[in-house]
């Protein structure tokens, strides 16, 4: 072959090599640039990000007029920077306080998430002076913490309101005794209404124990095998007796032959609540339902009952701790508006969930669906199936 095409050939050969070796040095630079946030020029102070990058936490850096200089990958997911610029009013008029005084300034705000939608963000910033001309805005999410603060605070809230109501009927019901010691009718009255309202603050100190303890409850590593038949059964055996003072019978159909990971005793707990609500709020001489079900890695349990059912917006808010789709009744009835809560959160507790189904006039039925445990080929033990899998198999 003639040298001189041998020669262009490798030309070539050595050109392209060289051109991807350029394209791929700044698809490289590119991909650092995207991490590590943008970047201008200036004297940025020796060890400044590598500090920054183990703090764990969003921060933000700009210069002299506020164009950002070096921003984490946490303050573009917050959405606190987008491109060269901080979004937020606010966080600038920190920094402009910072850079007029160089004291350094702390504050929480909620912030918009994102340019659509009503989400939220709660978040403590710190602004200080970094360097000669820097200002370093450091940002911690602290939006679940407010939700679960406020949660607290509406739950100690909640429990006062509904404590104080059987505690100050007692109260009346004890002077009302104490007026008439000698009228055996009134004394018979009075001691019957003291004894429904006695149970009725048993039924509710029982319940925010129980909520209580599921706050603590870990169910990943105390849980095992758990036959839902048995559980349903021992559900429905402690429900016998309110629902033979209304005459109901209590049906159950169907059979489930594999287990689910969980703690048998909330299970139970969840089931009994459900039983004892259909009884409560169907009519007397009728039937509740109970369907048991297996299939596609999910174990199903429903329970359905003859009652007057729920609007649209009851059934929204049913599973909030303390709701009474009718709050007259339900004081009639002895219920204290959480166990439908306490149903939810054993039942997410193990993996699953609870939904409602229900119209006006035509009664309720809520079923819970939870993973059931796949048997390992290999070592022949049970092991929890996940929703996901239970869904894909």
């Amino acid at each position: 072959m003639d040298p001189l095409v041998v020669g262009i050939v490798a030309g070539l050969i050595g050109l392209s090599f060289g051109a991807f070796g350029v394209l791929a040095f700044r698809a490289s630079q590119r991909q650092r640039q995207l991490l590590e946030g943008p970047e201008t020029e200036g004297s940025f102070p020796d060890g400044a990000a590598d500090v920054l990058s183990v703090l764990g936490k969003a921060f933000v850096v700009v210069d002299a007029v506020d164009g950002v200089v070096r921003a984490s990958p946490a303050a573009y997911a917050y959405g606190l920077v987008r491109g060269h610029t901080v979004v937020h009013r606010e966080l600038l008029q920190m920094t402009a306080k910072v850079r007029g005084n160089g004291v350094i300034l702390e504050k929480q705000f909620e912030l918009p998430r994102g340019p659509l939608g009503q989400g939220t963000l709660v978040v403590n910033v710190r602004a200080a002076v970094l360097g000669d001309e820097y200002i370093l805005l450091l940002a911690d999410d602290r939006t679940e913490l407010t939700r679960t603060e406020q949660i607290r605070n509406d739950f100690v809230a909640n429990v006062s309101h509904e404590l104080k109501t059987p505690v100050g009927a007692i109260s009346l019901l004890a002077e009302a005794l104490e007026a008439s010691p000698d009228d055996e009718e009134a004394v018979r009255r009075f001691a019957a209404r003291m004894h429904k309202e006695a149970s009725r603050l048993a039924a509710l100190v029982q319940d925010i124990i129980e909520l209580s303890r599921l706050q603590g409850a870990d169910v990943v590593h105390r849980g095992r095998a758990v036959d839902i038949n048995d559980v349903v059964a021992d559900a429905v055996d402690r429900s016998r007796l309110v629902a033979e003072a209304k005459n109901i019978e209590v049906r159950v159909g169907g059979r489930i032959d594999v287990p689910v990971f969980g703690d048998p005793d909330l299970l139970t707990n969840a089931f009994r609540n459900l039983i004892d609500n259909a009884i409560r709020y169907s009519p007397e001489n009728t039937k509740v339902g109970i369907g048991l079900r297996h299939k596609d890695g999910l174990v199903s349990v429903s329970v359905t009952d003859q009652g007057e059912g729920m609007t649209p917006e009851d059934q929204g808010r049913v599973f909030e701790r303390f709701y009474r789709v009718d709050a007259a009744r339900s004081r009639q009835t002895g219920g204290t508006g959480l166990g439908l809560s306490i149903v939810k959160h054993v039942v997410e507790n193990h993996g699953g969930e609870v939904t409602l189904w229900s119209q006006p006039g035509k009664g309720s039925t809520f079923t819970v669906r939870l993973p059931d445990m796949e048997q390992d080929p290999e070592d022949h033990r049970a092991a929890p199936r996940s929703p996901e899998q239970g869904a894909m198999a």
